[in-house]
């Protein structure tokens, strides 16, 4: 067992012996395991853009645009947007769960752990089966649903932000209880927004729920991304600090870390992408689970290396269930989260079984 070092110069040399600290940014394991993600990832949206109900032609699209008129037309305006929409959400979810399961030094963290994703849905339903007895604009009603979400995932935030504040500082125990009362009190929402829905209401209302990509168009996917993007890069560029929060608090602030700002920070940059990405695809499970285990399993827990490994696999994992969704019952559509529940929970068994994790 490596014993802990007591004075600065000594500590950074058996952080570097640890692989906490490292001169070189990844190993040579971990950078081939990252250039062969970005190789699966191009080939994944290759073969997603070219596959559906319709076969198209990609590369004649792009060298001889002219003969395939219908074809561009399919692939720029509604094929696209929905493969783009697949590999943004699934890489922020990934990146969301790999923060989390950093920050709270627990493998079984999650998005949907903070209460924001049942806020979101709550917003989103309360539009869907409230929505027609408002009198809003007919220019409105294409943004209602992804407003009412994003709304929703506000709402939950701000009253993040104001309880923690009123504690002091952020007690991790307490946010996970707080996000559990939310999740109780939007399912208790949800399930009284159902019951007082119509047929129509809950039949649009439970195929968005399970998640789906139909709704994913240009004008949807570039305010998410204007929410998504920096959001994302803040997380990026907490990868350090993961890293050296896991070896406590304590050791974390002799290091110069600020542990404070650094949860506070990942705690909102997980609200705004996952409030983003819900508000767009409803409700999707498992990728932000699931995903940072199967890239520590590869490649080790330096989070330098899983923050991005994490991304680049959740948007091949979530490209290929949208591809599978769309192609398993041609002309129907399969909601995208049923794909990823039966995917991902045999999956969490087996790393379940696999990694020994216990309560």
């Amino acid at each position: 067992m490596v014993e802990e070092a007591q004075n600065p110069t000594d500590r950074m040399s058996w952080l570097k012996r640890l692989g906490i600290v490292s001169k070189y940014s990844f190993s040579t394991s971990q950078a081939a395991i990252l250039v062969g993600l970005v190789v699966f990832l191009l080939v994944t949206f290759v073969l997603a853009s070219m596959t559906g109900a319709l076969w198209l032609p990609l590369f004649d699209i792009v060298w001889n645009p002219s003969s395939f008129d219908i074809e561009r037309t399919i692939f720029f305006q509604l094929r696209m947007p929905k493969v783009l929409m697949a590999g943004v959400v699934g890489a922020t979810l990934a990146l969301a769960g790999a923060c989390l399961q950093g920050m709270f030094r627990n493998p079984l963290a999650d998005p949907g752990l903070l209460g924001v994703a049942s806020g979101a849905a709550l917003g989103a339903t309360s539009f869907i089966v409230l929505g027609g007895y408002l009198p809003f604009p007919n220019w409105f009603e294409p943004y209602g649903l992804p407003v009412a979400a994003a709304i929703g995932a506000t709402l939950v935030t701000l009253f993040l932000y104001a309880f923690t504040r009123r504690q002091g500082r952020l007690n991790l125990v307490t946010l996970i209880l707080v996000g559990i009362a939310i999740n109780a009190m939007g399912g208790v929402g949800l399930g009284l927004l159902q019951y007082a829905s119509d047929d129509n209401q809950l039949r649009s209302l439970t195929f968005w729920m399970m998640g789906s990509f139909g709704r994913s168009t240009w004008d949807a996917i570039i305010p998410a991304f204007f929410i998504m993007a920096p959001a994302s890069y803040f997380l990026l560029r907490s990868v350090r600090s993961l890293d050296l929060l896991q070896l406590g608090d304590g050791e974390a602030r002799n290091l110069g870390i600020d542990v404070h700002r650094v949860r506070k920070s990942i705690v909102f940059g997980v609200a705004a992408i996952v409030g983003a990405g819900v508000a767009i695809v409803g409700m999707i499970g498992f990728v932000g689970l699931v995903v940072p285990h199967i890239v520590r399993l590869l490649g080790g827990p330096i989070h330098r290396y899983v923050i991005p490994a994490s991304a680049l696999l959740g948007a091949s994992t979530l490209i290929l269930a949208d591809l599978i969704s769309r192609t398993i019952v041609v002309p129907a559509e399969l909601p995208v989260g049923l794909v990823t529940a039966f995917i991902g929970s045999p999956c969490l068994l087996w790393l379940l079984l696999k990694t020994r994790i216990h309560s």
